[in-house]
C-alpha cells in the first residue's frame, strides 16, 4: 500500500527516474502500464488519469515526445479494453465462478449500474471514472455487445480520453502552482474523475 501510495502521489518524480534508467524503452513501460489498467480486470489500481496528465507535463518540457505520447496510449488503451472484451466473451463467466474474492462484486455492481443507466456508450464514459473502466469492458464481453458497437464506441472512448488529459498535462502541468503542488492536483484529478460515480450513488439511496 505504501508502495502504491507513493507511485501515485510522487508519479511526477518517478517518471523521471524512469526516464533517466530506461530511455526509449520508458515508451514501452508507459504502454504496458495503460494497456494492462484496462486489458486485465485484476490491475484497476494502476495510474490513469495521472499517468496521462503527468506525461504530457514531462513531454511539455521536452523530456517526452507528445505525439508518440498520445499515439501510443490511445493504442494502448484501445488494445487493453479488446483483449478485455474478448477475455470476458470467450472465459468471462468462468472468472467469475472461479475468482469472486479477486473480482470484486462491488466493481461489477458499479459498471453494470452504468450499463443501465448510458448503455453501449458507458464505453466512452467509463474512460473517465477509475475502476469502472476496467471493469467496463469486461461486462460488454460478458453480455456479448455487438462487436462492431464496441470497436466503435472503444475507439471514441480512448481517442477522448487520451487526448483530453495528456494535452491538460502538457499546457498545464509545468505551471508553477501545479508542479509545485504535483500530489494536490493528482487528489484533484481522482476527485474529479470518481464525482459521477459518487453523484450516482448518493442519488440512489436518496
Amino acid at each position: 500500500m505504501n508502495l502504491l501510495w507513493d507511485l501515485f502521489f510522487h508519479l511526477d518524480q518517478h517518471l523521471d527516474l524512469l526516464l533517466q534508467r530506461f530511455g526509449f524503452e520508458a515508451y514501452l513501460i508507459l504502454f504496458f502500464i495503460i494497456f494492462a489498467e484496462t486489458g486485465f480486470v485484476v490491475t484497476p489500481f494502476l495510474p490513469g488519469d495521472s499517468l496521462l496528465f503527468a506525461t504530457g507535463a514531462l513531454a511539455a518540457t521536452g523530456s517526452l515526445n507528445i505525439i508518440i505520447l498520445i499515439i501510443l496510449f490511445i493504442t494502448a488503451a484501445i488494445t487493453g479494453n479488446t483483449i478485455n472484451y474478448f477475455i470476458a466473451r470467450s472465459i468471462g463467466l468462468k472468472i467469475l465462478t472461479k475468482n469472486q474474492r479477486i473480482i470484486k462484486k462491488e466493481h461489477l455492481q458499479k459498471t453494470e449500474n452504468f450499463y443501465a443507466k448510458y448503455g453501449p456508450i458507458t464505453i466512452i464514459l467509463a474512460r473517465f471514472v477509475p475502476i469502472v473502466r476496467t471493469f467496463a469492458p469486461f461486462v460488454a464481453g460478458i453480455g456479448r455487445m455487438n462487436l462492431a458497437k464496441f470497436w466503435f464506441y472503444n475507439f471514441i472512448g480512448a481517442f477522448s480520453w487520451v487526448v483530453l488529459i495528456t494535452l491538460t498535462g502538457y499546457f498545464f502541468g509545468n505551471i508553477p502552482v501545479v508542479k509545485n503542488n504535483f500530489s494536490l492536483v493528482v487528489l484533484g484529478i481522482i476527485f474529479v474523475s470518481l464525482l459521477p460515480a459518487f453523484i450516482g450513488l448518493f442519488k440512489r439511496r436518496n
